[in-house]
């Protein structure tokens, strides 16, 4: 039980239904919609467009989603790819002919056509109980009436200095990112939701927010077109998982990292955590050679899921117990080779389970904060810079072609137990999303933390040359990993965020979101 003299928060207990965003507003949306007769699915896509205008530098309209949903009456999951594609006619070899040795990161060659609005209407569809109109209804007044800027968000605001053309004049108000409670409104984004709510897809991927998407791009230079908006479709697929201390990691299959995740839990299940200090130089030390080894197959072998031809190799254990063998107490292993693509910054991602046992594990994103900082000219959608996720590397899995997915960081995930599913759980943060889930996986169960204090627990990140320690941490931790020859550093702004419900045996819902965003969690 957590100090209740020390600044904190408790987790959230409700019977007959639970929701975890990073914002309020959103889960109070979502919450609304489980009240009113709706299920997990349609809340969770009530929560994720409320975000578009809450968080509009993490995600909106012109990005990608990742979902698991286990359906009411069973224990099956199954997942739902929401990520975008290429322009039919865009080549890696052109880029390279050009002398680029990566894809531009604000560049048009960057902007991959959008998934997310087809997956939320194949899930609604599929899975849903309201009409799109109810369910879109919050976020339309929303965007008309505006939100208060929270907190976490206006930091996040200001330190995004890409925006371009017309992007300002839609994310700036005023010309500069707005302060703590300023109104944000987007009434070009509530026409596009009201489209999308009398036509569902057709209202987003055809008609005149088509035109306005294609036309944008085409004028900053891009090769998109309207053939290629129409093949934005989303699919379904089995998830992967792998089994950690007797419990069931479930995630996504590529093109996200969710492979990642399960191959570092496979290699630090080599090893006795439970006798470390979780604060402590051994275990931060572990995580962190883990994390470059599994991060270096990441880089290698993940892409495209039709290009992803090794997975059964990443989830091995002969493979996790190969590179075990190669981590030492007392040596640091190099960093993984550099990426030749870029590697993801922001997202949001919400978890909502219902009174019928529906659970959903959801993220979405347009890569980095705002995206490839462009938008739309008459809408005002934002678009994303997703396809700076290729590699340009002859033959690589994740080599840009048209009509291709990159490799994504975003990952939603869910725990399993004696097959039940008991938690579904994400953790935002970029790169880190696949070291994180392992963390709070081993946080929960290498070291029996409850379900809010494993994601309050601070966090390090292995990544780009430096072990980088949230402030808590202690110095004396600090400063044994840079005597064993980590390069250490602070972070400068919070590592991710997280949110969490925890399904228990008797029905009892438990939810818990992260401190380091401006979330909640909320049931009823």
């Amino acid at each position: 039980m957590r100090d209740f003299q020390s600044p904190g928060r408790s987790a959230v207990f409700a019977m007959s239904g639970i929701c975890a965003t990073s914002h309020p507003l959103a889960a109070k949306t979502a919450l609304d919609i489980l009240q009113r007769g709706g299920n997990a699915a349609d809340a969770a896509i009530a929560a994720a467009l409320v975000l578009n205008i809450c968080e509009p530098h993490m995600t909106g309209l012109g990005g990608d989603c990742f979902v698991l949903l286990k359906p009411a009456g069973t224990e099956e999951i199954v997942a739902l790819n929401g990520s975008g594609r290429a322009p039919a006619a865009l080549e890696a070899a052109q880029l390279r002919a050009q002398g680029h040795a990566a894809v531009p990161v604000y560049g048009v060659e960057a902007v991959s056509l959008p998934g997310a609005v087809d997956a939320f209407c194949r899930l609604n569809a599929d899975h849903g109980h309201m009409p799109l109109a109810e369910i879109l209804a919050p976020a339309i007044h929303y965007a008309e009436a505006g939100v208060p800027v929270g907190p976490r968000t206006a930091f996040d605001w200001a330190r995004a200095t890409h925006l371009q053309g017309v992007a300002q004049e839609f994310f700036l108000p005023g010309g500069k990112a707005p302060r703590p409670g300023q109104i944000f409104r987007a009434p070009g984004q509530a026409e596009v939701l009201r489209r999308i709510a009398a036509q569902g897809r057709a209202g987003f991927y055809e008609g005149e927010v088509a035109e306005d998407l294609i036309d944008s791009l085409r004028a900053l230079g891009g090769c998109h077109t309207h053939d290629d908006l129409a093949a934005s479709l989303c699919s379904y697929s089995a998830p992967i998982s792998s089994i950690y201390r007797g419990y069931e990691l479930v995630e996504h299959a590529p093109n996200g990292q969710g492979a990642t995740a399960n191959l570092i839990l496979n290699i630090l299940s080599h090893f006795d955590l439970a006798r470390l200090d979780p604060l402590g130089c051994e275990r931060a030390h572990l995580e962190a050679e883990a994390t470059k080894l599994g991060y270096e197959a990441r880089n290698r072998l993940l892409g495209d899921p039709d290009h992803t031809t090794r997975l059964a190799h990443l989830l091995s254990m002969d493979t996790a117990a190969r590179l075990a063998a190669v981590i030492y107490p007392a040596r640091v292993l190099p960093d993984p080779a550099p990426l030749t693509e870029e590697i993801h910054r922001d997202t949001v991602y919400l978890t909502v389970v219902d009174g019928d046992g529906m659970a959903v594990s959801l993220i979405y994103s347009i890569f980095h904060p705002f995206g490839s900082g462009m938008a739309s000219e008459k809408f005002g959608v934002m678009f994303q810079n997703r396809g700076a996720g290729f590699t340009l590397a002859e033959g690589h899995p994740n080599e840009l072609a048209g009509g291709k997915r990159p490799m994504h960081t975003i990952i939603p995930a869910m725990l399993r137990h004696e097959g039940r599913v008991i938690l579904p759980f994400g953790v935002m943060g970029g790169a880190y999303q696949a070291t994180g889930h392992a963390r709070f996986v081993s946080n929960l169960l290498d070291y029996g933390m409850e379900l809010q204090s494993a994601i309050d627990c601070p966090r390090a990140f292995a990544e780009e040359g430096k072990l980088v320690l949230e402030r808590p941490y202690p110095e004396a931790t600090f400063q044994a990993l840079a005597d064993l020859g980590h390069s250490v550093t602070r972070a400068e702004t919070p590592i991710g965020g997280a949110q969490a419900i925890r399904i228990h045996a008797d029905g009892l819902l438990e939810g818990a979101s992260d401190p380091r965003k401006d979330g909640c969690a909320l049931g009823y």
